[in-house]
């Protein structure tokens, strides 16, 4: 599989949802295969919370490949033999797209907790300057799960003749309180870690240290991201061996597992993207800019597949059953599907359990 990374640079303004502006900014892509001699087989891949271009293959010296890397690649089930696709890294994110640890041309400082809070569409309207510059003005599919899946869903309402299908997985039309609360820890345990000094951090410190907020941020992201059943199947009751059952702090797997994911987190991932980019998700709405849901997506012109999880404890399936009602209910059925996915494993699904839907998105694309 070719794999290309590079990264674009830009002078020309984003005029934000918030009302502020982003003067120039820059965003890190990758791209896997080649472009057909029609131009009909461009996928745009959107990533997730903690993701980034790196969806799929392998650089040299990775210990792991991208984070699709089962879905994505040739002879695959999105099979890059015959299709060329994109992954961008959103901005606010840490993997070299202009984010809180960026430097502000105004003030030649890191911008910090001076960013501008972003929306869904502000992200999806940078990639759309991107795609431009590539002169690339329509594609095949754009395909993303959870904040890639908001994604997906923007550019269906906002970009309707861009793509011709829109796959959303394991995702939602608007976050709901109980993705927020679980949110909520970890931007309180962030805030309130001395060590992250109001964003005045050294980046180079915490890569190093680790930041104990962030790591509880993302205990609590894990709990949601799998399921009790999974959760169950995968530890049971078992203590860690070597940590006696009547010590305070002696551990259930469980804890261990949790305790390994949480505390390496920082040492791979930014603390003020962490907070920016859970904004981003907690303000999503597609109905944003509409008087009701129905409005907004009354205006999609691709073919819309919905794909949910039947244990999602985040995004949970009646979350895309709703889109695919009112799509129904407003006489668009014809373009729209859904389909759940029998899967115990949690949210985090539609990363893993590839095999489940692979296929299927497969003869979807393939039609």
């Amino acid at each position: 599989m070719l794999v290309n990374t590079k990264k674009a640079s830009f002078d020309t303004p984003i005029y934000l949802e918030s009302g502020r502006v982003l003067r120039q900014f820059d965003i890190v892509y990758e791209t896997y295969g080649k472009i057909n001699k029609n131009k009909d087989n461009i996928i745009i891949i959107t990533h997730a919370l903690s993701g980034s271009h790196h969806a799929a293959g392998r650089y040299e010296g990775d210990r792991k490949a991208g984070w699709w890397d089962n879905l994505i690649g040739d002879k695959k089930y999105i099979d890059t033999e015959k299709y060329f696709c994109i992954c961008m890294n959103n901005i606010g994110s840490c993997y070299g797209s202009t984010s809180p640890l960026s430097i502000d041309p105004a003030t030649n400082k890191r911008y910090g907790l001076k960013f501008p809070v972003l929306t869904i569409s502000d992200i999806v309207q940078a990639q759309m300057k991107l795609l431009d510059s590539l002169q690339i003005t329509n594609v095949h599919a754009v395909i993303g799960g959870s904040m890639g899946g908001m994604q997906a869903i923007c550019y269906a309402i906002e970009y309707p003749s861009f793509s011709k299908h829109i796959f959303a997985l394991a995702t939602t039309a608007y976050t709901r309180p109980w993705a927020i609360a679980f949110n909520k820890i970890g931007m309180e345990a962030i805030r309130n870690d001395p060590r992250f000094k109001n964003g005045d951090y050294d980046t180079q410190e915490i890569q190093k240290n680790g930041l104990d907020g962030l790591s509880v941020g993302r205990i609590a992201g894990h709990i949601s991201y799998l399921s009790p059943h999974s959760m169950a199947k995968k530890f049971g009751n078992r203590y860690v061996d070597n940590d006696g059952l009547y010590e305070l702090f002696g551990r259930f797997e469980v804890e261990r597992y949790l305790e390994y994911n949480g505390y390496n987190f920082p040492l791979n991932f930014d603390p003020l993207s962490y907070l920016f980019i859970v904004k981003t998700m907690n303000i999503f709405n597609a109905a944003r800019g509409d008087d009701s849901l129905e409005q907004a997506l009354d205006k999609i012109k691709a073919k819309l597949h919905l794909l949910s999880f039947s244990g999602d404890m985040l995004f949970f399936p009646y979350e895309m059953e709703q889109i695919y009602d009112i799509m129904t209910h407003i006489g668009k059925q014809n373009q729209t599907t859904y389909k759940m996915i029998d899967s115990d494993y949690g949210h985090d699904a539609f990363l893993v359990e590839v095999d489940k839907y692979g296929e299927y998105i497969k003869e979807l694309l393939d039609e």
